[in-house]
């Protein structure tokens, strides 16, 4: 929509963020396998974005009000497929040059026509054994409708040349939800290699073997493709309807949804292209990406992950609180800060695990937002149960694409003797909580969690999140209250020590942005230094913009999306935005105020986005520790001084590396292992 401020749009912003991932891939100072799974990353990415980003935008091209507003939506649709089309170019050609990397370090990935002898017939031999039992060909033509596609999976459209000069269409779906996409295949003769064949290949060397029983086949030819759909859910609101029975049937209506983009193989010939097309009923507002005859590149996510050889040099995760002391109290002495992946996620697990047999605690409550498929977390709170504890568990089901393995967590939960909240109408609940009331000496004691990642045991290897385990009471009784406000909608608790949105984030960051702009006009130092995934929200922005014309110096850290024009004189003279993409994922959210030479800093689960101030339960929290303090502004220092993955994001959001400045190196993702490890062992 048009604005009545300067913003970057937030769909082609992303699609800049995903340059930088793909910048990973076409580095070659990083190693070949990470380079691998980068294109995995990357080709994952996308297909979230069309299902997400490009079918919102497509829902209001369709549905605009007004020539003006439809030439709006339809233009960016236009950059946003463009903008795919150019990236799609680079990785293609990236993809090329990755795989002749790692034929330099003896890996190879090899088509079907580079097959010698016995790779041919043990290609076969597996061929027929493993997969084509598992293929399930359909013909397509003008009189039958296509069947229901699955938009997580890849298919064939395939071209049969038959007797008598006829030709006939067919389309197959290549079974990866049961076979593996890269199978190993043996060695040269005398070769010390890897060889691997993706499952799309072998089922092309034996592409006959799969009509040849049925029709007089003289030839046939496979073209990938695949699609994407719009991946919004739509909950009634009916009230004899729960939350549970809601997300389900919206999950199995998304099956259905309209197809927004399909990718395919260029090489298609233009008549089955237009088939397939036809078939999907594909519109005028949907995205066309034509590529390479691999797609799904997601699975490359996978690719020889259980080798340690050509990947980054892993770093075992700092020790956090010791196992054979009460974690209590440990907690009674002190709080405790922990960074992941650097720290080690366990504190967490441990946390739970001891409250869950500890004979004094009486309650625990959770958020639980995404979890892990083998979840140690969700274990604990089962063995607490066990133990007579009182156990809630506030379990969002509308986690964008984790909605199924949500839903199974909420029976499995509520079979063990689990109290499961399934969240608030018209809010998700976002906030990384974790309330124990333990009983000591007469009285309940508040023991509790606040964080900017969720508890996962998985992601928390890979995503950098910071996390506050406190035996500060005012601030335990506030997050016991955001569970009260959780189960009881209707109630309104004060919250003291914490803020909480939709209630007061929005209008407490206004309020100390303002303070900063109000020193600024009087000629003191004013400073803001932010951290977070996403800056969108047009009114956070449009008082940036203010602050910077005041004089407030402003540094910022995104991640992904950044609708804020940086660099740009008379609008944004003061504020400089960096991007780190690197080994591990950059998750945290950190808001630091100069304020007056007191220097204030929280820790928050939320983004700067609509949604997360005003959609969403959020908790952000003032952090007081002056270590914590210290050690969070330490990390947010190095970061802003990386100078080996941090790239600029100036008004074009070019992603330009910064300058390495006075030759000096600074990596800022090894540079804090060292300085937490430094300062574990000072202590």
């Amino acid at each position: 929509m048009p604005s009545d401020i300067p913003l970057y749009p937030k769909e082609l912003s992303w699609l800049s963020f995903n340059e930088r991932v793909l910048q990973e891939v076409e580095d070659k100072s990083v190693p070949i396998i990470e380079r691998v799974h980068f294109l995995g990353i990357f080709s994952n990415n996308l297909d979230e974005f069309f299902r997400v980003r490009v079918a919102d935008v497509r829902r209001l091209t369709a549905f605009a009000i007004g020539e003006e507003q439809k030439q709006h939506f339809s233009n960016l649709l236009g950059k946003i497929n463009s903008r795919v089309l150019q990236l799609q170019k680079r990785y293609s050609k990236a993809y090329s040059e990755v795989l002749s990397e790692l034929g330099k370090h003896n890996i190879h990935i090899v088509r079907e026509t580079h097959l010698n002898e016995p790779q041919r017939a043990f290609v076969e031999e597996y061929f027929h054994r493993e997969v084509l039992p598992e293929l399930e060909p359909f013909f397509i033509d003008d009189r039958n409708s296509m069947p229901l596609l699955n938009e997580k999976n890849i298919y064939f459209a395939i071209t049969l040349e038959l007797e008598g000069n006829l030709r006939r269409y067919a389309a197959m779906e290549i079974p990866t939800d049961t076979l593996s996409r890269f199978v190993e295949i043996p060695a040269r003769r005398g070769k010390r290699e890897k060889v691997y064949i993706v499952l799309d290949n072998i089922i092309r060397a034996c592409l006959m073997d799969v009509f040849r029983h049925v029709l007089p086949i003289l030839s046939a030819q496979a073209y990938m493709f695949k699609i994407s759909r719009d991946s919004e859910l739509e909950l009634s609101e009916e009230v004899t309807q729960n939350i549970v029975d809601r997300v389900e049937r919206s999950l199995k209506q998304r099956k259905y949804a309209d197809p927004v983009r399909l990718a395919y193989d260029a090489e298609m010939p233009k008549a089955l292209l237009g088939l397939v097309k036809k078939k999907l009923k594909m519109g005028r507002y949907d995205s066309y990406t034509p590529g390479g005859r691999y797609h799904n590149s997601k699975d490359l996510m996978g690719f020889a992950s259980d080798s340690r050889s050509h990947r980054y040099k892993r770093m075992s995760p700092l020790p956090t609180l010791p196992v054979n002391e009460s974690i209590f109290a440990q907690l009674k002495l002190s709080d405790q800060l922990f960074y992941y992946p650097y720290h080690d996620f366990r504190a967490i697990t441990n946390f739970l695990a001891s409250a869950a047999i500890d004979p004094q605690v009486r309650e625990i409550r959770i958020s639980l937002y995404r979890v892990a498929k083998n979840s140690r977390v969700v274990a604990a709170l089962i063995n607490a149960v066990r133990n007579n504890k009182k156990v809630i568990a506030v379990v969002e089901l509308r986690a964008s694409f984790d909605e199924m393995a949500n839903i199974h967590w909420s029976h499995e939960l509520s079979e063990a003797g689990v109290q499961v909240v399934y969240g608030i109408p018209g809010l998700k609940v976002h906030a990384k909580l974790i309330s124990v009331v333990r009983r000591e000496e007469g009285k309940n004691r508040f023991y509790s969690h606040l964080g900017t990642g969720n508890f996962n045991e998985n992601t928390a290897r890979v995503y950098c999140d910071f996390s506050l385990l406190t035996n500060n009471q005012a601030v335990g009784r506030d997050i016991y209250n955001v569970f009260e406000f959780m189960r009881a909608p209707d109630r309104r608790p004060v919250y003291r020590n914490i803020i909480v949105s939709p209630f007061n984030l929005r209008k407490s960051l206004e309020a100390a942005i303002e303070r900063e702009i109000e020193a600024a006009k009087e000629g003191r130092e004013a400073g803001l230094f932010f951290k977070c995934n996403n800056l969108v929200d047009s009114q956070v922005i449009a008082q940036l913009y203010r602050a910077s014309a005041a004089g407030v110096k402003i540094k910022l850290l995104i991640r992904g999306m950044c609708s804020l024009i940086c660099e740009t004189p008379g609008l944004s003279d003061n504020i400089q935005a960096i991007s780190l993409v690197d080994k591990y994922l950059e998750h945290a959210r950190v808001y630091i105020f100069h304020n007056g030479g007191e220097e204030l800093l929280w820790i928050s689960s939320a983004d700067l986005m609509k949604r997360n101030l005003d959609q969403r339960v959020e908790v952000t929290f003032p952090v007081s520790n002056p270590e914590h303090h210290k050690t969070i502004r330490e990390v947010m220092e190095l970061q802003w001084n990386d100078n080996q993955k941090a790239r600029v994001l100036d008004a074009e959001q070019s992603n330009t590396r910064l300058a390495n400045a006075e030759g000096k190196n600074c990596r800022s993702q090894d540079a804090i292992y060292t300085y937490l490890k430094q300062l574990g062992e000072s202590e």
